[in-house]
């Protein structure tokens, strides 16, 4: 059973991630890093070369990937809800933890530049996200088991409150 972290960009994912999986001794796999790897270039590179819907499909392939995974923490791309095969692949074997914060807070977490395209043209990065963040939020709560607001907690505060639910969350699938 994995731990599937989804959320937007600046939610903690990464950060969090990380701290679960040495908490717990098991690796932590980053799509986003694992799609960069693919495609041999960044992500910011690959949408401004082929568009949204070409890096869509090559996320997919990506998560079909690690769909036999067991045991890890995965560390998904803010979009991966987009498309239902993702999530449908997701939780076949994981916990779902959706990490939110307020679009205000996430803004200032995010640093774009050249590592982060952007989702809506023309707009400043906290209209940016709060469009987006509407638009997916119905989504981010459909999809999880579970929901932490990531701006009450220190990140090992959350980790710890993470770790104690899949632990939970296993147990009772188990029965």
């Amino acid at each position: 059973m994995n731990i599937v972290l989804i959320g937007y960009r600046g939610s903690g994912k990464t950060t969090i991630g990380k701290i679960i999986a040495q908490k717990m001794g098991i690796s932590l796999i980053g799509t986003d890093a694992l799609l960069e790897k693919e495609i041999g270039t960044t992500i910011n590179q690959f949408v401004k070369l082929n568009g949204w819907k070409a890096f869509r499909d090559a996320e997919q392939r990506i998560i079909g990937s690690l769909a036999e995974t067991d045991n890890a923490v995965i560390d998904t791309g803010g979009g991966v809800i987009l498309r239902k095969e993702n999530m449908n692949l997701l939780k076949k074997n994981g916990v779902v933890v959706f990490l939110n914060a307020d679009a205000k807070i996430l803004a200032n977490r995010i640093h774009y530049g050249n590592t982060r395209p952007p989702l809506k043209e023309g707009k400043e990065s906290w209209e940016e996200v709060e469009d987006v963040l509407k638009e997916r939020l119905p989504l981010y709560r459909n999809w999880a088991d579970s929901i932490v607001n990531t701006a009450l907690l220190s990140p090992a505060e959350i980790a710890d409150n993470i770790i104690k639910y899949f632990k939970k969350s296993s147990a009772q699938q188990r029965k």
